[in-house]
């Protein structure tokens, strides 16, 4: 069966991974890019950008490189597709990434207020589904053809999915920040430990990048 994956997922050291006030002007809310600012320079982003690949290489550039190898479709919640809340006013908002976003794949994006389906350039598609984490996930794997799913954020509904025991891999980057409010990753996750093998590695960037793979049962 296809895995389900985490990427390049950043959190303070106060376990924050967004800041508090997304808006239109501030995805991130008052945490701005600092959570994101080791990935920025890396070739695997300014490539995700269709930007010339020559940015740096190195240890950050090696996880951030596994990001899109293997995967057939992601799932994130509303607030990764963009920062409208209820009711959509309208159908015009098509996310934070332009006409070309970066996924090329089906995007499953959870809300309690589907609409149409939204095709974009390159390949993406956004599904807008009123599910639970396992029936998203039923949708994704139908969608993903036998390749992996990537859970693509935010920090709500990646710790749904550690919640439901949904996921495979967790790489998680803990950035040298406190945040000191917004929206955790860790509540509720006590027994990680106990589901999967946890290694590290540190960056000259000042981030550690941590990864969890689960564990086979022996």
């Amino acid at each position: 069966m296809s895995r389900v994956r985490v990427h390049n997922f950043s959190v303070s050291l106060d376990g924050y991974a967004t800041g508090e006030g997304q808006s239109l002007e501030a995805p991130f809310g008052h945490a701005g890019t600092r959570l994101h600012e080791w990935f920025f320079p890396t070739r695997s982003f300014r490539a995700m950008q269709q930007e010339q690949a020559d940015g740096t290489l190195g240890v950050d550039d090696a996880f951030a490189s596994q990001w899109s190898p293997g995967i057939g479709a992601e799932i994130m919640g509303r607030g990764k597709f963009g920062p409208q809340r209820g009711p959509w006013p309208d159908e015009e908002w098509q996310g934070w990434w332009g006409e070309n976003p970066p996924f090329h794949t089906p995007v499953f994006v959870l809300t309690h207020h589907p609409r149409p389906s939204l095709t974009m350039a390159g390949g993406t598609t956004f599904h807008f589904v009123d599910a639970s984490p396992k029936e998203a996930l039923a949708l994704a794997r139908e969608a993903a053809g036998g390749l992996d799913v990537r859970i693509g954020g935010g920090p709500s509904t990646v710790r749904a999915f550690l919640t439901e025991d949904l996921v495979d891999l967790l790489h998680v980057v803990v950035v040298p920040i406190v945040l000191g409010r917004g929206v955790r990753l860790w509540d509720g996750q006590e027994s990680l430990s106990e589901r999967f093998d946890v290694e590290s590695a540190s960056s000259p960037t000042g981030v550690t990048h941590l990864t969890f793979t689960r564990r086979t049962p022996s």
